[in-house]
């Protein structure tokens, strides 16, 4: 029973820190690989970017966002604004500019999420819901130097 939390637990933090890098040293390039509800990108979204609040401070900066187009990515850059960012989407604008991208995949019917910047990387799971999703796991934070 425990086995079953821990196993896609570990597996997402197994790939957190093995994704492949694309790009600046750090960053993947942002995708959604799973179809998500607006509600459920909406809410996934706001959780996420509520994390990197707390992380890098609210409306510290210029995001850039290179979005895929997807829900979560119009949700996320919808959040991102509501927390009082600036968003950029494909220029650099100035030394104070915060690169971001995101992950969104389904593994056996958990959404796991993950935010990255240079210095850090969040991540998530998350049970989809008739109202939008909740959190399924604590965040992952793995910062780097």
């Amino acid at each position: 029973m425990i086995t079953r939390r821990v196993f896609p637990v570990g597996l997402f933090a197994l790939l957190l820190g093995a994704c492949s890098t694309l790009g600046r040293p750090g960053l993947v390039a942002s995708s959604s690989r799973v179809e998500l509800s607006p509600a459920a990108a909406s809410a996934i979204a706001g959780d996420m970017v509520s994390r990197l609040a707390e992380h890098v401070g609210p409306a510290t900066g210029t995001i850039i966002l290179k979005s895929d187009g997807s829900p979560f990515g119009q949700a996320l850059e919808a959040a991102l604004r509501g927390w009082g960012y600036a968003v950029a989407t494909d220029q650099r604008t100035d030394q104070k500019a915060i690169a971001l991208a995101y992950v969104v995949d389904n593994l056996d019917g958990t959404i796991l999420a993950r935010l990255s910047t240079q210095q850090l990387d969040l991540g998530r799971a998350y049970t989809v819901t008739a109202s939008g999703a909740k959190p399924t796991s604590p965040v992952s934070v793995m910062q780097r130097g």
